[in-house]
């Protein structure tokens, strides 16, 4: 399980006591959701999708990334269904899933802007790093490449319908207006079939960890 699903999902709140009617019937539809009833599924993506798009609004502005990371945090929450504890509101876990991950996609987005050469501030004035590690290079070069292929591979087995939306959404980095009227589908169709290949990536790819 990755640290932005784990991370204090199920502890410091304290126990539901006197549950409200929509948290009772959460309860329902987690455990259908469980026994593979995609239905429930469906039902609580419905119920939570609108509200964690706002939540998530407030950490990342840009609209489509905030659509991506809903959809990414709702692919985590139902792999990691059997992890739910019961004894705590469904919403409760599910927005603190969606805060780490967003939170995670944010200190990954920051690192990759950070630049070791950028000048650093010294008493004696600025001062540039200057690090010629090559093979150091040359290892992240080799290790970075074999995860796109990992990822490739993941890709190339998911059905073709699903394969196509995810090339035009994560290798062309067209919006999902974009893919919709380049495929004639409704914008509706094409966000269901993005959401159900991120979740069959999720699920191969997280056999493969070890591989990363």
């Amino acid at each position: 399980m990755s640290d932005s699903t784990s991370r204090n999902t199920s502890t410091s709140d304290a126990p539901r006591e006197n549950a409200s009617e929509s948290s009772l019937e959460d309860d329902v539809l987690v455990q259908e959701a469980r026994e593979g009833d995609e239905h429930s599924y469906k039902r609580l993506v419905n119920k939570y999708e609108r509200a964690l798009y706002y939540h998530i609004l407030k950490m990342v502005k840009n609209k489509e990334q905030v659509e991506d990371l809903v959809q990414e945090a709702f692919v985590k929450a139902f792999d990691n269904l059997e992890s739910y504890n019961t004894n705590y509101a469904f919403s409760t876990w599910l927005y603190r899933i969606a805060t780490n991950h967003t939170i995670d996609y944010l200190r990954k987005k920051k690192l990759q802007t950070l630049s070791i050469d950028k000048p650093r501030k010294t008493k004696s004035g600025e001062m540039e790093m200057q690090l010629e590690d090559h093979s150091a290079q040359t290892d992240r070069s080799i290790i970075r490449k074999q995860r796109q292929n990992i990822v490739q591979d993941a890709i190339d087995e998911l059905p073709a319908k699903y394969r196509k939306v995810i090339q035009l959404r994560h290798m062309e980095e067209k919006s999902y207006q974009e893919i919709s009227e380049e495929l004639g589908k409704p914008l509706g169709t094409v966000k269901a079939h993005i959401f159900r290949a991120r979740e069959m990536l999720y699920k191969s790819l997280k056999d493969k960890r070890g591989q990363f």
